[in-house]
């Protein structure tokens, strides 16, 4: 990948997101929907794939007055989301609106639907007023909109047809708007981070440790969620180890539990945007390093993270605090004056540790195994810093770090398919334990 494909990738995948992507992308469906329907809906239906109802479960969504589910979500966005905010959609929502919420999602006229055969990001909104229909359908990323259409018309200009199919037995890395992401590497990706002209990062990692800095201070503020910030804190002092997982795990505290401070994301999620960022930030802060070198080893971070999940896809039962976990050992190991030789090597003692952790939807338990992934990045830091790798052949570990992480993206996107359908019939009741 060229200097260019990688601050493309950085533009669209760095992004501002308010409250957890999977809600904020049906109320993003939705509002859209709205906008071409041109009047509030008489009924709505929201079909979706089982990751995306799997992820929004259990959380709040923002702006709601402490709502959760699929329905919440959608009838913010249509009732009162702004489309053009994107994944900031529900930034237009106001207190006055909760009551007309909570009276739409009483009267059932939104249902919801589970799509099968699908991507694992995938979700279609049609509402329906008179003898009007509009649908858009969001697949492969959070706001990345496939088909528009009213009473049938196309209004994208793209291929008609239903729901999109999942990919089968491919290795490549998920899609994303770089069409080439397959070449990346780690050596490629320090080199990158190590010489990028810092006037083309810096508006980009100034947002995220902007806004990911004030919701982690928001968590460690208030009570939200299980408080597991606060809780470490705590109960394990204030070392620099304990701070930087437990600030990572109050941003989580917060925003999942309806936090409306918006947080910048990384591969789709707000938890990984977190995650790869706060560690980092806390680390650099202690060793009093100067802006740049905090800056670049936030671009190797954000990278490594984004070249990890891309062989793993947006959402699977694989937890993306591993990955993100990743990226903010190699970011440590970076501010630390580690080299290529060094990073590999945290990577690689990274996911040897963790790499078995699974999603089993958004929730504020995310903030717990935040917290699990941060430290197995700083001890993967430690037995680095010590002479130590867990060697090849140790389990998914190899010689070769582009080879070890094909491995766990194998795991994680194909490895873990029953595991994820298995989370999801549990989660809404469909088998008997």
């Amino acid at each position: 990948m060229t200097s260019e494909d990688y601050l493309s990738l950085l533009r669209h995948e760095l992004v501002p997101a308010l409250g957890c992507t999977e809600p904020i992308a049906v109320a993003l469906a939705a509002a859209k929907a709205r906008r071409i329907l041109g009047r509030e809906p008489e009924a709505a239906e929201i079909t979706c794939s089982g990751n995306i109802i799997k992820n929004v479960k259990g959380v709040t969504v923002p702006r709601t007055g402490g709502m959760k589910g699929i329905e919440a979500a959608a009838i913010a966005g249509f009732l009162a989301g702004n489309p053009d905010m994107e994944l900031q959609v529900l930034e237009s929502v106001r207190e006055e609106d909760y009551p007309r919420i909570r009276h739409l999602q009483a009267s059932l006229m939104c249902t919801v639907k589970l799509a099968q055969g699908v991507e694992n990001l995938y979700i279609a909104a049609i509402l329906r007023a008179g003898n009007d229909e509009a649908e858009v359908r969001i697949s492969g990323s959070h706001a990345n909109v496939v088909h528009m259409s009213l009473n049938g018309r196309d209004l994208l200009g793209g291929s008609e047809g239903g729901a999109i199919s999942k990919g089968e037995g491919s290795l490549e890395p998920a899609k994303t708007d770089i069409s080439d992401v397959k070449t990346m590497n780690v050596m490629d990706i320090l080199n990158f981070a190590k010489t990028v002209p810092l006037k083309d990062v810096k508006a980009i990692i100034a947002d995220q440790i902007a806004m990911n800095t004030a919701i982690s201070e928001e968590g460690l503020s208030n009570v939200y969620g299980a408080a597991v910030g606060r809780m470490l804190l705590k109960s394990q002092g204030s070392s620099l180890r304990t701070r930087a997982k437990a600030k990572a795990a109050a941003g989580s505290d917060a925003r999942m539990s309806g936090s409306p401070m918006p947080v910048v994301i990384n591969s789709g999620s707000g938890n990984q945007g977190i995650t790869v960022s706060i560690p980092v930030i806390e680390f650099a802060r202690e060793m009093a390093v100067s802006e740049e070198v905090l800056y670049r080893a936030l671009v190797l971070a954000n990278l490594v993270a984004l070249y990890q999940k891309s062989m793993i896809g947006k959402l699977s039962a694989f937890c993306g605090a591993v990955t993100a976990a990743c990226g903010a050992g190699a970011g440590i190991e970076y501010l630390c004056g580690g080299g290529y030789a060094e990073i590999v090597k945290t990577i690689k003692n990274t996911l040897a540790n963790v790499s078995g952790i699974i999603c089993d939807g958004a929730k504020p338990s995310c903030a717990a195994k935040i917290a699990s992934a941060v430290d197995a990045a700083i001890m993967a830091h430690d037995l680095t810093k010590n002479g130590y790798v867990f060697g090849a052949g140790e389990g998914l570990i190899e010689e070769d770090i582009e080879r070890t992480m094909k491995n766990i993206g194998r795991v994680g996107r194909f490895g873990m398919r029953d595991t994820d359908e298995e989370i999801l019939n549990l989660m809404i009741g469909a088998t008997n334990c």
